[in-house]
């Protein structure tokens, strides 16, 4: 299996505080540095350096959908008339103001764009649904309701970040 070039050559030290940040994005400076084998300042060089080549793209809370009332989790498979790009880019600016739209990806085999939305219930999900088919370059819709989520981990695998 041959891996796609990378953009940035990170050591083992940037891929250990990747890998920790990925998986607490709360710690401290100088928790980060002692997990890192390095001194805090550093460390806080670093994660400044690796922000700002965009390889962190940022920090957020991880909240529970249900316990705001967002009870609905479904997929939409979304098939429009034609690829021209305008068509995909006023797609895709129509999705990125709608707050229910988690995620909207552009996707190749069996449809044009996959999205990840919530809802507050069923006919929450309906009526997203409905936007979504009467959008006039739309000519598919196909919803896939979430029951349970066995797996959910932010990010990607940090490789080479092992101590």
């Amino acid at each position: 299996m041959t891996q796609a070039p990378r953009k940035h050559e990170l050591d083992k030290i940037d891929r250990i505080i990747l890998a920790e940040l990925q998986a607490d994005g709360r710690m401290t400076n100088v928790e980060l540095a002692r997990r890192a084998g390095i001194s805090a300042p550093p460390c806080l060089r670093r994660v400044r350096r690796l922000e700002e080549a965009g390889v962190i793209r940022g920090f957020h809370a991880d909240i529970d959908p249900a316990e705001l009332g967002w009870d609905v989790t479904f997929f939409a498979l979304v098939g429009l008339d034609t690829q021209k790009e305008a068509v995909l880019t006023a797609f895709e600016e129509m999705v990125r103001g709608w707050p229910e739209v988690r995620e909207c990806h552009m996707i190749r085999g069996g449809g044009d764009f996959l999205l990840k939305l919530v809802a507050r219930d069923t006919a929450h999900e309906n009526e997203l649904t409905r936007r979504l088919t009467s959008h006039p370059n739309v000519t598919k819709v196909q919803t896939l309701q979430t029951i349970r989520t066995a797996k959910s981990l932010p990010g990607v695998p940090v490789e080479g970040a092992k101590a």
